[in-house]
């Protein structure tokens, strides 16, 4: 739970601006983020902390921009450089609602912030309180203490932070008063390290005497990780010498420590403020030991021989909690839950989130099988699983949430339960019988919005211990998971409502014309709603004679497809007049229904006996014409005027000749457009597709239409709707 100690009175929050005050202009001697450094070093001095910064919330948008950072290195901190208001972190949730939020361990962080916990999987205390004068908000303030900090804060530290804040609005309301209002800028202003004490240029040559007589390896890191000293026999140690060391950080200029234990150790260190331990195997055979031990100027890094990977644990200081595992272990576990999160992100359906969590997450816990379950009706459903067979999951689904189950405790409460042997989950429910042969389970809370929407189990083949950091990011993994699968089931829901709806709005089947082969494509851009406003259309108008549309309404939501089906509609209803009288009266129309979106379209009228093809243009991309003997060009229209615009807006009509052997390819823009491509470019870059196709055969048309669709897609990402009618006058029936 977040626990709130410091409650502010709230109002609706607004970016305080006095009538234009504050507006930095070229020459108007605007104020920087340097004005607050003094009061940053103040309160990080009274409050002990290791990590100071102060967020701005912009002026004309809701975005909280980091403007001054200390005791940690901006490398670190640049995913966190720009967060939205709307954004479930620590800052923002402190601005947005006007409170003081303060996460102790790592196990409420990874409760409420999955996402911040999975990537920063280290020990702190962390505290995020709003910059406020009254009413005005300005941003927001965030301290970090090291792990061993108390998990609540003292008096005196909670008048520092509100004494801080107070001082901070103070500063930032002066100067938006003067009219040189604080804008942070595009990289934070960085304070100087606090230092104990500085030495002189005696005492320095005296510490580099001192360290030379140490036995084993010395050496010293600043804040971003570069290496500032080092003694003769660290260089001797690490194999290089001292000159091709210094300024440099030691996973850049050692191959061999460019695994990413060694950078790992270094931010963990840094972060926690805690001494940390790490092994690696100096090419050939030679293990090395790093003891890095670090305070707010940087860390101190110890360096030993040691026999093997294994000869060597890392160190916590006195009275904190065991040790964590082997640093190898977590760096291979955080690879496999980064590679977890990026593919969440692409999860388009409730079984690709199962099959992705289960990839990644059995290999990086060592679990042997997963079940996730939502609560449906009253009772918890399994909707994947893996490791686990069938008539097993049969026997766990569909539980009542009365039942007392850990997985139903742990889906209404929200609350995560480990037992590393079946004896502790026996003692915790006694009514529990091994069903699944497996020796320890991790029951996880799959959280959304602030509820528990379902459960994620893990199970183990043999007895395992959760140490506390795996507990953290288990908890946080389960956040992102039940991240994915709410928009996967969404995802799944939308799916089939936008499938029946287009299916609906766009022709089941294209009429049979005789002496007339067809093919048509679609397919949406929005992976979410699988629904847009592009069209195509073939009406059988006589023995010999067709109307072919296609066009293209502005938008890919619910309103596109809805216009979408009135054109077609309209198209319909005048089909069999002149191309241009078509377009003329489908415009007026849309004109008089001012959907405030506009339409492009192309309307053939086909007569097959005369061989003869007469087309009408309303600003849609031209069609290309493929000539019997392969020769395919574009075909010059007259422009004509979107749809929709001007209800007097005229269309002409121009007539091809089409003769058997002929194609008539219609598309809309989407199968031409991509970001830095030139349309004609690509249109005769289409035309030469189109041109090397074969349309010979009675279903040469449907090879033609996937060929032009693939051609498509290989030469550029596609970001509009496709749609693709093919018109092959020929001899057959």
């Amino acid at each position: 739970m977040v626990r709130i100690w410091v409650t502010i009175g709230g109002c609706p929050l607004a970016p305080p601006d006095r009538s234009g005050a504050g507006e930095d202009v070229p020459g108007s001697g605007a104020v920087g983020p340097e004005l607050l450094e003094t009061a940053l070093i103040e309160v990080a001095r009274e409050s002990g902390t290791s990590v100071a910064a102060v967020y701005l919330l912009l002026p004309d948008e809701p975005l909280l921009q980091l403007a001054v950072l200390g005791g940690v290195p901006w490398e670190i901190s640049m995913p966190w450089a720009r967060v939205a208001l709307k954004t479930p972190s620590p800052v923002s949730d402190a601005v947005r609602e006007r409170r003081l939020v303060w996460m102790s361990g790592q196990e409420e962080l990874a409760r409420h912030y999955p996402r911040m916990a999975l990537v920063v999987p280290y020990r702190f205390t962390l505290a995020a309180a709003p910059i406020t004068t009254g009413p005005d908000v300005w941003g927001g303030l965030v301290l970090q203490w090291p792990a061993s900090h108390p998990s609540r804060p003292s008096p005196r530290e909670r008048e520092a932070i509100a004494g801080a804040c107070h001082r901070l609005g103070l500063l930032l309301r002066k100067a938006a008063d003067s009219g040189h209002r604080v804008r942070p800028a595009a990289e934070p202003v960085m304070l100087p390290p606090l230092r104990r004490r500085l030495a002189g240029p005696a005492e320095a040559q005296a510490a580099v005497d001192f360290a030379e007589r140490l036995p084993g390896g010395s050496c010293s890191l600043d804040v971003d990780g570069r290496i500032t000293f080092l003694n003769t026999e660290a260089a001797e140690l690490l194999g290089a010498d001292i000159p091709e060391l210094l300024g440099a950080k030691p996973w850049e200029a050692l191959r061999w420590l460019a695994d990413p234990i060694a950078e790992d150790s270094y931010r963990a260190a840094m972060l926690s403020r805690e001494t940390v331990s790490f092994i690696a195997l100096r090419p050939p055979d030679r293990w090395l030991s790093f003891r890095l031990m670090p305070d707010a100027s940087g860390i101190s890094v110890r360096i030993a021989p040691t026999h093997s990977a294994h000869a060597h644990a890392p160190v916590s200081p006195a009275g904190s909690p065991p040790p964590d595992p082997p640093a190898t272990g977590r760096a291979t576990n955080l690879y496999h839950l980064m590679h977890l999160a990026a593919t969440l992100t692409e999860a388009v359906g409730v079984r690709d989130v199962v099959d992705q969590a289960a990839d990644q997450l059995l290999p990086a816990f060592g679990a042997a099988a997963l079940a996730l379950m939502t609560a449906e009706d009253g009772r918890l459903r399994i909707i994947g699983y893996r490791g686990y067979t069938a008539e097993l999951m049969e026997r766990f689904d569909a539980a009542s949430l009365t039942s007392d189950t850990p997985a139903v405790h742990t889906l209404t409460t929200g609350v995560p339960a480990f037992f590393a042997t079946f004896a502790e989950l026996q003692r915790a429910y006694p009514p529990a019988v091994l069903q699944d042969g497996m020796g320890a389970w991790a029951f996880l809370p799959l959280i959304t919005s602030g509820r528990p929407v379902g459960s994620l189990v893990l199970a183990y083949a043999q007895p395992h211990p959760f140490p506390p950091e795996e507990r953290a990011v288990l908890t946080s993994t389960a956040g992102l998971i039940a991240q994915a699968l709410d928009r996967a089931r969404l995802y799944d829901t939308k799916h089939r409502i936008a499938h029946d709806l287009q299916a609906g709005l766009l022709p089941h089947t294209l009429p049979r014309v005789a002496g007339l082969d067809v093919a048509a494509r679609y397919l949406p851009a929005t992976r979410g709603m699988d629904v847009g406003g592009d069209f195509y259309d073939l009406i059988r108008l006589g023995p010999t004679t067709a109307a072919a549309a296609i066009g293209d309404v502005q938008g890919h939501n619910v309103n596109a497809a809805a216009l979408m089906g009135q054109v077609r509609t309209a198209v319909h209803a005048t089909a069999g007049a002149a191309p241009d009288e078509v377009l003329t009266r489908t415009n007026r129309l849309l004109t008089d229904l001012d959907p405030d979106l506009f339409t492009s379209c192309l309307y053939v009228h086909l007569d097959l006996a005369a061989h003869t093809a007469c087309v009408a243009g309303a600003g849609h991309p031209p069609p290309l014409l493929r000539h019997p003997d392969g020769r395919t060009e574009p075909l010059p229209l007259p422009p004509g005027l979107l749809l929709g615009i001007d209800a007097d807006a005229d269309y002409a009509s121009t007539e091809i000749p089409l003769p058997s052997g002929s194609v008539l390819a219609l598309y809309t823009d989407g199968l031409v457009e991509a970001p830095g491509t030139d349309i004609e470019d690509a249109v005769d870059d289409l035309a030469r597709a189109l041109a090397r196709s074969d349309p010979s055969g009675p279903h040469a048309m449907d090879a033609v239409a996937d060929s032009l669709v693939q051609h498509a897609r290989r030469s550029a990402p596609r970001s509009d709707d496709i749609a693709l009618l093919l018109l092959h006058p020929s001899s057959h029936t």
